[in-house]
């Protein structure tokens, strides 16, 4: 059985914003790392269009070394989609949820294969309501953002977790991985 990975990068007060981190090469290997280490992501319409940037790098590479293998990673991954707004993906490796999130996601961890990830705030926040992570990689920056979406936004139920693990970043981010406690 797979396991579903929810792994984002997010503020010290909670934000998840793409532009409010602290990107650099050691994260970079590290989400690549992560992609490389799983066989499918999950993502909402507005971090699909966002991450769609990267594609850019594979036809015109930047020269950085880890951003480059980022590029290459979140390339060739398989990428599902549940948007109703898109008619196509415009990515080979991606396509469109044909399923609603919980019966697809059900049946994905069934099979045989590599984790699972989740990379969008609210599929993160559907699927923890559903039960269905069974470990969040938060990567906290040393950032407060002031404002933007958090990303337990409407989590009203109590949940408990375990820490299990922890991973420094050079850049003073943190990755802190968790699994719920049933």
């Amino acid at each position: 059985m797979r396991k579903v990975i929810a792994a984002i990068n997010m503020t010290i007060d909670g934000v998840c914003d793409h532009t409010a981190g602290l990107p650099d090469e050691e994260i970079h290997q590290h989400y690549a790392d992560l992609l490389d280490s799983a066989e499918i992501i999950l993502y909402g319409r507005t971090t699909y269009q966002l991450m769609q940037y990267w594609q850019t790098l594979i036809k015109n590479p930047s020269g950085e070394k880890t951003t480059d293998d980022f590029a290459i990673a979140i390339d060739k991954i398989q990428k599902i989609v549940f948007s109703h707004r898109l008619k196509n993906t415009d990515w080979d490796s991606a396509k469109l949820a044909t399923k609603p999130i919980e019966e697809l996601v059900r049946e994905l961890k069934q099979q045989s294969g590599k984790d699972i990830l989740v990379g969008s705030r609210s599929l993160i926040t559907q699927l923890m309501k559903l039960n269905l992570i069974d470990e969040y990689q938060l990567c906290v920056h040393p950032v407060i953002a002031g404002n933007g979406l958090p990303l337990f936004e409407n989590v009203n139920d109590r949940t408990i977790f375990k820490l299990t693990k922890t991973k420094n970043f050079i850049n003073g981010a943190i990755t802190l991985y968790y699994e719920p406690t049933k």
